[in-house]
């Protein structure tokens, strides 16, 4: 399977554990929340454009709602679990990958991360830290555009390197002072995506830049 279905796989039976009411990192939401999000994103052409387009989120706060009424908890996982409807876009052939590889790996983690008790960093192995970097060069400018101070992302090699290899790094926001942000790039994304204070990420400069970016507005 691609990451993108392990991850579809893995984060289904993540909420099936621990039941619709557990806490998330997305603020305000519930698991069952949650679930009802990434059904409206994959099949829901009314209610799904308000995911993005802020004056239409009243609209999918209620189809939102809506779904979590006309199913069960387990129901919605299950058709989750199953995968995009026929005639989602998400369903075309080679869309599912690029477009759900990193969301559910973020939302995965959305739960893991949460509550009192959170689990810690999984070890995705090279294959998968590689592809993570490469989003981050296709979209690292469109997560920290409204960044307010210069950003630079650091990888964190999986192996040992040689020391006098010089880091692999991104530009992703333009502007001084600069803050670097160093971690695996499955991290880089977690804290590109919002969740900064739940990242393994070590963020490099001036207190007060450093401040500027936390209180940036990330993701897209």
């Amino acid at each position: 399977m691609t990451f993108a279905k392990d991850e579809r796989v893995a984060l289904c039976d993540l909420l099936v554990e621990v039941g619709p009411d557990a806490p998330t990192l997305c603020t305000g939401w519930t698991t069952h929340d949650l679930a009802a999000h990434l059904w409206i994103r994959e099949t829901d052409p009314v209610g799904a454009p308000g995911i993005a387009v802020k004056p239409l989120s009243g609209l999918t706060e209620r189809r939102m709602a809506e779904t979590k009424a006309r199913w069960s908890f387990p129901e919605l996982v299950t058709r989750i679990r199953n995968g995009p409807a026929r005639f989602s876009i998400f369903a075309l052939p080679g869309v599912d990958e690029p477009a759900n590889g990193t969301e559910y790996f973020v939302h995965h983690e959305d739960v893991r991360r949460a509550g009192d008790q959170p689990l810690g960093p999984r070890d995705l192995g090279p294959e998968i830290e590689d592809l993570m970097w490469r989003r981050l060069k296709l979209m690292g400018r469109a997560f920290f555009r409204r960044a307010k101070v210069g950003v630079v992302l650091e990888r964190v090699p999986v192996t040992a390197a040689d020391p006098d290899t010089e880091p692999e790094t991104v530009r992703a926001q333009t502007g001084a002072p600069i803050v670097t942000a160093v971690g695996k790039p499955s991290e880089l994304v977690l804290f590109a995506n919002g969740r900064t204070s739940a990242a393994d990420v070590k963020l490099v400069g001036e207190q007060d830049a450093v401040d500027a970016l936390l209180g940036s507005d990330l993701a897209l």
